[in-house]
């Protein structure tokens, strides 16, 4: 089955250019036109992927990302036709994926497409044995298959890229890995992305997973060079 990718914009011939583009590559669409629309068709269509503009009528790219994030993980790509530091941030904060600036180039949206929708086929390494995929690491639990992760007996909300980010950091515990190469691990980009991406996503895992996060026990930051998953 075809993957299915929502297109949120209120340009219809941005919206054109994005289905002929995604269409090429194989993918299915639909499109919303406003923010209570996309709301609207984010939580009855399933999509396995979200790429919402920013500036929309009725309700904002950001209202729709925070609303979107109360219930549903899918991963989300912000457009915007803003340079302006505070909207990436911003839409990283309430829970976006990832954000590409308009104009983008096909080469560009499909790199970034495909490397978010990478992250939703499950391994396919073989099991060793029916616990294999559920690690401790001090109170935390990380549950592989389930795409779950534990502190005691809370489950703890993460989006599809946190859980990725937290999974592969702690799969290696004590490495350290620089914010380029998470870039490459965790996002699938090997020439594309910001290392500002990986910054807000692990504080966005701190302020969900630590007691502390100003003094965070689990992601750790070796100053200068990057972040480890701390043995414990």
């Amino acid at each position: 089955m075809n993957k299915k990718i929502l297109i949120v914009d209120d340009e219809k011939n941005i919206v054109d250019i994005l289905k002929f583009n995604l269409k090429k590559e194989g993918y299915d669409t639909i499109e919303a036109y406003d923010g209570e629309e996309a709301v609207n068709l984010a939580l009855s269509q399933n999509p396995d992927l979200i790429l919402l503009d920013i500036m929309l009528p009725k309700m904002d790219g950001f209202t729709v990302c925070r609303k979107l994030r109360q219930s549903i993980s899918t991963p989300i790509l912000m457009l915007t036709a803003k340079e302006e530091e505070v909207d990436k941030v911003l839409g990283l904060e309430l829970g976006a994926d990832d954000y590409i600036t308009k104009p983008f180039s096909p080469r560009e949206l499909m790199a970034r497409v495909k490397a978010n929708l990478r992250r939703l086929i499950p391994s396919e390494q073989p099991k060793e044995n029916t616990n294999s995929h559920i690690n401790k690491y001090g109170d935390l639990t990380i549950d592989i298959d389930r795409y779950e992760i534990k502190r005691g007996e809370e489950t703890i909300e993460l989006t599809l890229r946190e859980f990725e980010l937290v999974k592969f950091l702690a799969a290696q515990q004590g490495t350290i890995f620089s914010r380029e190469t998470l870039l490459e691990k965790v996002w699938g980009y090997e020439y594309y992305g910001d290392v500002r991406t990986v910054d807000v996503t692990v504080r966005r895992v701190r302020e969900k997973l630590e007691q502390d996060p100003a003094n965070p026990q689990y992601i750790v930051t070796k100053r200068g060079v990057g972040y480890y998953f701390n043995k414990i």
